[in-house]
């Protein structure tokens, strides 16, 4: 499962640095800021996933490719807006943030419950807890950041979708571990797309139809 965890962090990274560094050029910020703000949303959520699981040094800090390929990213995005590639609202921006932000939800969703079971726990709710911390916390982080109410409070069904896709992934561990993970990834991903285009919400405090829900 060693080979499947580091493909799904390498493509959780690259999601989620990407959306990072549009959320970055939407806050016109410049390339540090750029930088920093992919960075820290792909590597945040496996940060606080290895810091609850106790593996000390965090791996992002033993493995210095996750920080490469979100520097990366980021110097891409930056080099792009600049040359006024990018939609800083809608169209390419909308679609690329909304693609990229769910890749790296279910990826990281998915990676998050394989790097629990590799450490040896096989609690459901453990599983699930570390697998929506680690989908989500990036996001968080980043939102933070940008000056933003986080996405998981304010956008359609995305928290919910991670949830969905630890229970799938956690439940089939013990029966095909690929199987699980390859599944909870995709369950995560779809839900989150298929709420975004059909504006799937959860029931809210609001008056009226309004804003997203977790």
């Amino acid at each position: 499962m060693e080979t499947i965890l580091l493909a799904l962090e390498l493509i959780g990274t690259a999601a989620f640095a990407v959306s990072g560094a549009f959320t970055a050029v939407r806050r016109d910020m410049d390339v540090f800021g750029v930088m920093i703000l992919a960075l820290t949303t792909a590597v945040g959520g496996g940060v606080i996933r290895d810091l609850i699981l106790g593996l000390t040094p965090p791996r992002t800090f033993q493995h210095p490719v996750y920080a490469l390929i979100s520097l990366c990213a980021a110097l891409a995005v930056f080099l792009i807006a600049r040359r006024g590639g990018t939609e800083k609202s809608t169209g390419p921006y909308a679609l690329t943030m909304l693609v990229m932000d769910s890749l790296g939800l279910g990826a990281f969703t998915v990676s998050g419950i394989g790097t629990a079971a590799d450490a040896g726990q096989d609690g459901l709710f453990l599983l699930v807890f570390v697998g929506v911390v680690t989908g989500v916390g990036g996001g968080v982080l980043r939102d933070v950041l940008a000056g933003e109410t986080p996405y998981i409070f304010r956008k359609h069904v995305y928290a919910s979708a991670s949830i969905a896709g630890a229970l799938l992934c956690a439940a089939l561990l013990g029966e095909n571990e690929t199987l699980a993970l390859t599944l909870g990834m995709a369950a995560t991903v779809l839900i989150r797309l298929l709420a975004a285009a059909f504006r799937w919400n959860l029931p809210h405090a609001g008056k009226g139809a309004g804003g997203g829900a977790p």
